[in-house]
């Protein structure tokens, strides 16, 4: 059998640590690696899986459009691209699209509009207050809005123009606030950072102090949207609404695409201020046209409230069972699972090698981002497994 983990070893940039598994194919919420043996994958991408690995909608939309036409230039009209953009559009409280590859690249997007928005509407102001623990990326202005260090320091020097305050602090934020600011960018849930959940006064206070100080407020939903925390958006139930968006992992289930939306009164972009190649191409806007659509036929909100209660009081029978469990936190389908200690990348090798993929988010935290069309049964198996690995790493190095 080809040894794919020394092929990857002499010939692929060395950027992360890779878990001891070279995964093959996918079907709804399981992998099959090189020799066989299945997982059920609760990482997902992470959180990129919405509708799980191969959904019958997405292949067929795949399908379909890779024998019509794979690629056009955005200098020409793209039916696929603007059947999604009036998708987008209908369901959220935006105006504008604008399609890219990453979200990554819809962050830089967002970036860009603040800055020329703040030229043009407020004196020149350029800067951006962003949050500390939050992941906007790895670009280099997306890494510098992102508020954690040792992603950005390698870098260095970094862009001007970005200020971190700590997340779910409105006074830190206000007070971080000057003649400058022309935008706010945050998650509604920080992701990366550990499953942070805010206060639900938190996001209507900032949208308030935006609006008081003449400033965007912008959000980064690559991971929380397309109905992870529940809703479409996670900002729809949390009382606001933001001026900007972006978007990404889920809104193609796999397939690489992300979106910047806007309200009209904040689309300054003009023709030559932003472009991409193959952003918005056919075959991803086509693939995400489908997922998107399935998940509104399919009331995909109400399937996802269902579900993580259920895998939520799963997860709160095994903080009553087991002391190393200290907290479970996240909205919908975006769980963090607390660790008394820091021990969660051994849990998740344990779990790995009991058939289960998960993600040590933060040393004493274990992240849980499954398919949304997740089963009982599934969620079952999957705290089963997860239980058996605290009960026998945890106790083993406390």
């Amino acid at each position: 059998m080809t040894d794919w983990k020394e092929i990857e070893s002499r010939v692929f940039m060395t950027t992360g640590r890779r878990m001891p598994v070279v995964v093959v194919r996918g079907e709804g919420t399981r992998v099959w690696d090189d020799a066989g043996k299945a997982y059920l994958d609760f990482f997902g991408g992470p959180a990129v899986h919405s509708l799980g690995h191969c959904h019958p909608v997405l292949v067929k939309a795949i399908e379909e459009q890779a024998r019509t036409l794979i690629h056009v230039s955005n200098a020409v009209y793209s039916v696929p691209q603007l059947q999604l953009a009036e998708l987008l559009v209908a369901n959220s409280c935006f105006d504008r699209v604008y399609f890219s590859n990453s979200g990554a690249e819809a962050n830089e997007a967002a970036i860009k509009l603040a800055r020329k928005w703040g030229k043009e509407r407020k004196e020149g102001a350029f800067e951006i207050i962003c949050a500390v623990d939050a992941f906007h990326g790895r670009t280099l202005a997306s890494v510098t809005a992102t508020g954690t260090e040792r992603y950005s320091a390698p870098f260095a020097p970094l862009p001007p123009g970005f200020v971190h305050v700590p997340f779910n602090d409105i006074e830190a934020l206000q007070q971080a606030t000057t003649p400058q600011t022309c935008a706010v960018l945050l998650e509604p849930v920080q992701g990366e950072g550990g499953v942070n959940v805010p206060n639900p006064s938190y996001f209507p206070a900032v949208r308030e102090w935006c609006n008081a100080m003449n400033i965007l407020l912008m959000v980064d939903e690559v991971q929380t949207g397309m109905c992870r925390t529940g809703p479409l958006f996670a900002y729809q139930d949390m009382d606001f609404e933001p001026d900007v968006m972006t978007l990404a992992k889920g809104l193609g289930s796999g397939v690489p695409i992300g979106a910047i939306l806007a309200k009209e009164e904040c689309s300054v972009f003009t023709p030559g201020d932003h472009g991409s190649t193959y952003g918005g191409n056919p075959l991803a806007t086509a693939a995400a046209f489908a997922v998107t659509k399935y998940m509104l036929d399919a009331d995909m909100p109400a399937q996802v409230e269902r579900i993580a209660a259920y895998l939520v009081e799963k997860l709160e029978g095994l903080r009553r069972r087991l002391p190393a469990v200290t907290e479970v936190r996240g909205k919908g389908l975006l769980i963090a699972v607390g660790l008394a200690g820091d021990h969660a990348e051994k849990v998740v090798m344990d779990c790995l090698a009991n058939g289960l993929i998960v993600n040590n988010v933060r040393p004493n935290a274990v992240r849980l981002a499954p398919p949304l069309v997740v089963s009982h049964a599934e969620v079952d198996e999957a705290v089963s497994i997860l239980e058996g690995s605290l009960s026998r790493v945890i106790p083993s190095i406390v």
